[in-house]
């Protein structure tokens, strides 16, 4: 595989990137990948490396380029240490529905421009944060999105809050595969019935599960990492895309 550093225009400035290409002669479908609250880093460059193996081009997006760069977090330790909480919280508070519409839409843009991507729509993910504004895309590019998966992810699906992911059901086209964590406050097994039902009604082709491990068990660098289930989540991304992103 083949990383390349590239720069995408978005409606708000420049978002530093990573192009994660497979070996061999393309093109192929394009997929991209939204890191969780830590931002982009190694461990989202070798995940992009991990979705490149599997046969798709890989995007992996600085989320919080409007900070104009910013130094990295330590996972172990970000969410205990009172500062760095206050300061990560900082930067995804800037990350409102409109925002990651726009950015997706331009990394959408950038990725079926380029001639390793082949296809009319790509695939998503993403992880914790990520795996909402995996949702919030598949809910607002309509058939720019053939399949969305969200690993982790928290709040898709809140009761009164306006902003949630499931309220826009209606407009996905894409398949959609949720996994959640057990005993994960930000995703319940009451928000999973409500966006289950929420895409069911809209018709959309989806999964929602639960995977026995905690809170960011798919990103090595989390303390709550379960390699068994990141195993599972990559045979399920594998088979989510096989299915729905390829035949685009």
């Amino acid at each position: 595989m083949a990383r390349v550093d590239v720069q995408i225009t978005t409606t708000d400035g420049q978002s530093n990137a990573t192009l994660h290409l497979p070996d061999g002669d393309g093109p192929w479908p394009g997929v991209l990948v939204f890191p969780d609250a830590g931002g982009a880093r190694e461990t989202f460059r070798e995940m992009g490396d991990r979705v490149a193996s599997l046969g798709y081009v890989a995007l992996v997006p600085d989320i919080y380029y409007r900070a104009g760069g910013f130094a990295p977090f330590d996972m172990a330790t970000v969410f205990t240490d009172e500062q760095e909480r206050g300061r990560l919280f900082g930067l995804m508070s800037v990350l409102t529905n409109e925002r990651v519409v726009a950015d997706a839409g331009a990394y959408a843009e950038f990725l079926l421009a380029r001639p390793e991507v082949a296809g009319s729509a790509i695939g998503t993910t993403g992880y914790c944060l990520g795996g909402r504004m995996s949702m919030i895309a598949a809910g607002e590019l309509g058939g720019t999105i053939g399949a969305a998966a969200s690993f982790h992810g928290g709040r898709l699906a809140v009761v009164d809050d306006p902003t949630s992911p499931h309220l826009a059901a209606d407009r996905i086209s894409a398949s959609v595969y949720v996994a959640g964590a057990q005993d994960d406050s930000s995703f319940t097994t009451e928000q999973a019935e409500l966006l289950d039902g929420a895409l069911t009604g809209a018709g959309v082709d989806h999964v929602v599960e639960f995977y026995p491990a905690q809170h960011g068990f798919a990103v090595a660098d989390n303390a709550t990492y379960d390699a068994e289930a990141a195993t599972r989540h990559w045979a399920a991304l594998d088979q989510l895309y096989r299915d729905h992103l390829a035949k685009v």
